[in-house]
């Protein structure tokens, strides 16, 4: 998989996407990201790529022109499967998005910044618009982050036990079980004994029933979709 990143701060995705898990994906050439900083293609030498809005009001806005020949640029070398913006009013991510990401081939990621991006870009260029919550970061950049993480460790090979993934949290709706590792018991907390059973199908049961427990209590909407 392939992820193309278009950011006026790549800095801030240096970190997240160079150790752990996406080091792995991507130093065992399963996943392929890369940042372009949007001032390339910047209107002037002074890097500007942001204007005020039309109509007054606080706050700058990331320019049609950098955007749109960024986009056109990568474009010429890819076909996206999906050319996404990360802002606070787009669809919910979860983890069935993450799942259908995962099976793409290319994606492009659109970062805001500012106050956002000139309505014309998402009218004409974006074909996905993504929130990771109700709250307002200062960049797409760490939400970004976040929507890389999700797919990354999804992809065949990435994860030393594939089907660790198939067992999280919100793969079939449901809350990941609790869960112990040794000593059995400490300070006189024991792990519950169906888990030292050794009997798979009596664990699996087990399992999800606390599950559908924990959902239940702590996430009911779960269930309801």
């Amino acid at each position: 998989m392939h992820i193309d990143i278009i950011t006026v701060v790549p800095e801030l995705l240096e970190s997240p996407l160079s150790h752990s898990i996406m080091k792995r994906a991507q130093d065992r050439g399963l996943l392929t990201v890369q940042t372009h900083n949007l001032r390339q293609w910047a209107l002037n030498k002074y890097g500007q790529v942001d204007d005020y809005q039309f109509g007054g009001g606080a706050g700058m806005v990331m320019m049609c022109e950098p955007l749109a020949s960024a986009i056109e640029h990568l474009q010429k070398e890819k076909t996206y499967d999906e050319v996404i913006y990360l802002t606070p009013d787009g669809e919910r991510f979860n983890q069935s998005i993450a799942n259908q990401f995962s099976l793409m081939e290319n994606l492009l990621v659109i970062c805001g910044h500012y106050k956002g991006i000139d309505e014309r870009i998402r009218q004409y260029f974006v074909t996905k618009e993504i929130s990771i919550g109700d709250y307002v970061l200062s960049g797409g950049e760490l939400a970004a982050s976040v929507v890389v993480d999700a797919i990354g460790r999804l992809l065949p090979g990435v994860l030393n036990n594939e089907t660790s993934a198939l067992t999280d949290s919100f793969q079939d709706n449901l809350l990941a079980p609790p869960v112990y590792t040794r000593p059995a018991e400490f300070r006189g907390w024991k792990v519950p004994e169906i888990l030292l059973s050794g009997n798979p199908n009596l664990i699996e049961n087990w399992r999800f029933e606390q599950s559908l427990e924990r959902t239940k209590t702590r996430r009911p909407d779960l269930l309801a979709d």
